[in-house]
Formats: C-alpha cells, structure tokens, sequence
C-alpha cells in the first residue's frame, strides 16, 4: 500500500515508493510491539539491528561505498514513516543521520572515504557533544589529549542518544590547549561506560543517557581531521524533531481510527447507532488527521530547503556569498512551532472521540502525547519564533546555540553547531 492511498500524499520523489517498499514491512514489524516495549520499557536492540541489516544507516551514503543515496526529502520521508512505528527509533539513528551528512561535506579524502565505507557495511555512529555541568551547549570539559602517538579521552557526556545501540560515538571535546576536538570513540572500548539511565516521561527508549570516559585510549584514525559541521547542521537536526512528530501524529490518527471503529459503546447523547457513524466523533477523527497530514507536508517541504543548501555547499558556494544555508535555517525554525502545535493539540484531542476506557494503559494512547511533549521540549520553540521574527522585521540572520568559529572545506570561516539533546 502506497503513501497515496493511505491518504498521505505523494512521495518526494518518482522512485520514492520503490525505495519505501524495503523497509515498510520492518516497519510494521516495529510498530506491532511499540506498545510492550513502550510499557515495559524494553530497549528495541532487536528492532534496531533489523534497519541496519536492511541498510537504514546507509540511507544518504553513496552506492559506492554500499549506501542508497537517498535525497535528504527521501530521507526524511522515511524517518517520518520510522516516526510513525516508533518515534523512539527515529531519535536513535539521529546522530548517525548527521554524523553521514559531515561526511558528504567534508572534503574527499582517505579518512572520509574509510568511514564512509564503514557506515555502508553498516557500523553506526550515537551522539556525545552534551554535557550537564553547568556549561552552556558547545562548551565541553570533556577532554582529548596527547598521549605518546595517540590520545587520551576522559569526562563525562548526557543526552548520549542512539550511542548504547551503536559502534561509535560522536565526541566532542577540547584538546590540552581549550581547542575544540572531535573524534570517534568505539564503545566497547576500555574506559567506555554507557548507562541507560535517561529517565524522561517520553522517549525513553531511545538511550539517551551518560557516557563515561575515563583514560579511553584512541588513536590518531579516531580523531576528526577538523571539527567543522555541514552548513545545515541546526536545521537538519531540528528536522528530525519535525519529522517524527510528523510520524507521531499519523500514528494517533490511526490508532484513533482503529479504535473507534471497533468502539461499540455509545453514549445516551450521540448522534449515531455507533461511534463510526457519530458525525462528532467522526470530526474529532479528523481533526487529528488533518494536523498530521500537514505536518508531515511541511517537513517534506523544509527537506528541500535543506538539499538545496546541500547542493551548494558541494558545489563549493562560497557562503558569505549566499543565503541558501540561512535559508534553510529560517524555513526550519517557521515549522518548529506550527508542527508542534498542531501534534500536541491532536495528541490531546484524541480522548474527545473516545471514552474513560482510551485511558487504560493498555492502549498506551497516552504515549503519543508523552514522546510528542518530550521531542518539542528540546531546541525551544520561543526561540525559534524570536528567530524568525528578527529576520521578518530586520533581516537579522539566526545563530545557533553553541556554533563555534572554525575553518571549514568551503570558507575561512564558519559557525559550526554542535549539538546534543533527545
């Protein structure tokens, strides 16, 4: 069954179906058991290893080191599809999404070709940039130093998303002098500890914990050349955000679907022999629909914003001469708010269409609002709209929390984000 014909539009692209059609099936096996995990607080190791053996961490890669090559709207279609069996899962793969967008960037080289036939034969990068001690976002006390020919990694790292499923964790921390450094940490490396200590109300399978380092030895392979981010990194990360709401809003729509369908119970002043045929009930329904339909419709729309500031950066635009990458920052941070309402609102709404009984546990509807709270919690949206403001009135160009002046592959200069979070 295609996107079409569940009423969700069309893909992004012609081949978009053909390339759904892979995954889909995996997808229903996940979305089949999100309520038991989500109750029973099980970790979907299982359900993460099934995308990677069918190649999801490949998605962007190229076919030439054994990925897809999918589009950034491509990719982002599928995350919404991924939202929708469970959001949870999209949140685990985000930093390896972003950890293969710095490879596409960064310049051709033997150390960007070895890791991007890495993540082709299906390694898998979690995230290690936060940090809970009192330092603003970007600023680390996690440290990188010499030690003899290689280095030495100790501190302290939250917000670990996605890393106790993974091989590799993307840090970032300062050198011996208060440089910025970045690296590759294997996780079963000795001194690595990773605990599932996360303890949010919603996405809380998603391992986004601690990280402990403490005297990891690494060699000069783990170490980034430089720490530069792709020009997109803000808003690429906040997309994801948006894309699993997106997902998370057509999984209450269907739920609720279901539900009342099979609700035989009615109420002494309905409008129907049945709630399916309660035009009431029929409207809250839709009313839950239609918000999903539109947030998934602004993602895909955000998505091309985001290829066209890919495209320019690999064609080696200068940035200073272009707003193609502000762009996309804008384009992004006027969805934050419109997609996080409209998915709470319907999170919320659901009940309207149903009886004291939606609340039992076991229909877990309560987890849609939990993980859609918990995902709009992050990033936050008054910031967004004061962004978005300034640059209506005055043009004033945003700057992300936590950006860093460093030398990239296309300018002297650039303000690289580094950022953590769910």
């Amino acid at each position: 069954m295609t996107r079409i014909s569940d009423g969700w539009g069309s893909g992004p692209s012609a081949r978009y179906d053909e390339i759904a059609a892979h995954f889909r099936p995996i997808f229903e096996r996940i979305a089949q058991t999100a309520i038991e995990r989500d109750q029973e607080r099980r970790l979907p190791f299982r359900e993460v290893e099934w995308l990677r053996e069918a190649g999801f961490g490949g998605l962007r890669i190229p076919k030439a080191y054994g990925g897809s090559e999918l589009t950034l709207p491509e990719l982002f279609a599928l995350l919404i599809e991924l939202s929708a069996a469970d959001p949870n899962i999209t949140n685990i793969f985000r930093s390896h999404q972003g950890f293969t967008e710095d490879l596409l960037n960064a310049p051709h080289d033997q150390w960007r070709d070895e890791w991007l036939s890495r993540l082709g034969g299906g390694e898998m990068i979690g995230s290690g940039f936060s940090e809970l001690a009192g330092a603003k976002v970007g600023d680390y006390a996690t440290t990188i130093v010499t030690d003899g020919d290689g280095y030495r990694l100790n501190g302290e790292k939250f917000y670990t998303t996605g890393s106790i499923y993974a091989d590799w964790i993307n840090l970032g921390a300062v050198d011996g002098s208060g440089e910025p450094i970045a690296a590759l940490v294997p996780t079963s490396a000795a001194g690595v500890e990773i605990l599932d200590d996360w303890d949010g109300f919603g996405q809380a399978l998603s391992g986004s914990g601690t990280a402990r380092f403490k005297d990891v030895r690494l060699e000069s392979f783990h170490i980034k050349p430089n720490s530069a981010r792709f020009p997109y990194t803000t808003a690429f990360f906040q997309l994801v955000h948006l894309a699993s709401l997106a997902g998370i809003g057509r999984a209450a729509a269907g739920e609720l679907s279901r539900h009342v369908g099979a609700r035989a119970r009615i109420y002494p002043r309905g409008n129907g022999a049945a709630s399916a045929e309660d035009p009431q009930v029929l409207e809250v329904v839709g009313r839950v629909r239609g918000p999903a339909y539109a947030a998934g419709a602004i993602v895909l729309n955000v998505a091309t914003a985001l290829q066209r500031s890919y495209e320019a950066n690999l064609a080696g635009v200068d940035p200073t001469e272009t707003d193609i990458h502000l762009l996309a920052e804008i384009e992004t941070s006027q969805s934050v708010t419109v997609i996080s309402k409209l998915i709470l609102e319907a999170t919320t709404v659901l009940f309207d269409a149903l009886g004291a009984s939606a609340a039992k546990r076991a229909t877990a509807l309560d987890r849609h609002w939990r993980n859609a709270r918990t995902i709009t919690s992050h990033n936050p949206r008054i910031y967004h709209d004061r962004v978005v403001g300034e640059f209506a009135v005055s043009g004033k160009k945003p700057v992300a929390v936590g950006y860093r002046k460093i030398i990239t592959p296309f300018s002297t200069t650039s303000e690289v984000a580094e950022l953590g979070g769910v």
